[in-house]
């Protein structure tokens, strides 16, 4: 008698592409953070893209492989090794695209500000969906309804519901897992409102009740788990001058760089000249 021993776990045919693109998701993304904080902070050899004068973001390299790995797939339904490519393509594209998901939400460069921080919330989000797509969940899975299949799909319309209101409520990872998973939406339908949700700002009244607890319950400043995941990884780099006399920046953003000593020489005659004419 044969006995076959597996050490490591296996992936079902139907999401082994789901495996593939989530994997070049997730390093893509990492290595997009160290690249992005390597540059913005003057270290590493990295260089921002500039064509004509113009910056070129690295989410417009992400639109166009989503498009051409996408199309491909679409158009030719490659077999393996093709298809597995295209989804390690896709997945970097859609990392690339997200992890400036604030910028092209606001239209601005607040890739290392606060609002920036939305573009690690998209990346987190979409990992947890990506995970659980590749563990298997459906939650529009009706396969095995049967006869009950008007049954089922009430119960896949009130559980994306619940879902959406956890989401307006601030409760953005509940929300996503209670697509796949009932229970946790319909928990964090019932649970406290963020003070700056949707919901909150609808339906909390100031001086209310519900908008006092909400503000005891998360503080300004309070961080939970998945807060110091974000702020972690959105956190702006340290400066790193350029030059040895060159001043030190207190607040550090994408625009921000240091003069070259020739310019701030010519700076500083050009202020005294200007001083003099005045005089």
């Amino acid at each position: 008698m044969d006995i076959d021993i597996d050490l490591l776990p296996t992936v079902g045919e139907g999401r082994a592409l789901v495996a593939w693109l989530l994997a070049s998701f997730v390093v893509t993304f990492v290595v997009t953070r160290v690249i992005t904080r390597m540059i913005a902070s003057g270290r590493g050899p990295f260089k921002d893209t500039t064509i004509g004068g113009v910056h070129i973001h690295h989410q417009v390299y992400g639109i166009f492989m989503m498009i051409g790995a996408g199309t491909l797939m679409f158009t030719y339904r490659p077999e393996a090794p093709w298809a597995e490519i295209l989804a390690v393509v896709f997945g970097a594209g859609a990392s690339l695209t997200l992890d400036e998901f604030a910028l092209w939400l606001r239209l601005d460069d607040v890739y290392w500000s606060e609002e920036g921080r939305r573009s690690v919330d998209a990346v987190m989000m979409a990992v947890v969906v990506g995970g659980l797509l590749l563990v298997g969940s459906n939650p529009l899975n009706d396969s095995d309804a049967g006869t009950g299949a008007p049954l089922v799909a009430l119960n896949i319309a009130l559980n994306l519901v619940f879902a959406a209101f956890a989401i307006l409520k601030g409760r953005n990872i509940l929300g996503l897992l209670g697509v796949f998973i009932p229970v946790v939406a319909l928990v964090a339908v019932c649970r406290l409102a963020r003070p700056h949700s949707f919901w909150a700002r609808r339906w909390y009244k100031p001086g209310s009740r519900k908008l006092e607890r909400s503000l005891h319950r998360f503080p300004p400043g309070r961080l939970n788990r998945w807060d110091k995941v974000v702020d972690w990884l959105a956190r702006p780099p340290a400066p790193h001058p350029a030059h040895p006399d060159a001043p030190p920046v207190v607040e550090f953003g994408p625009a921000v760089a240091h003069p070259e000593p020739s310019d701030r020489a010519s700076g500083v005659d050009r202020g005294a000249s200007g001083g003099r004419s005045g005089e």
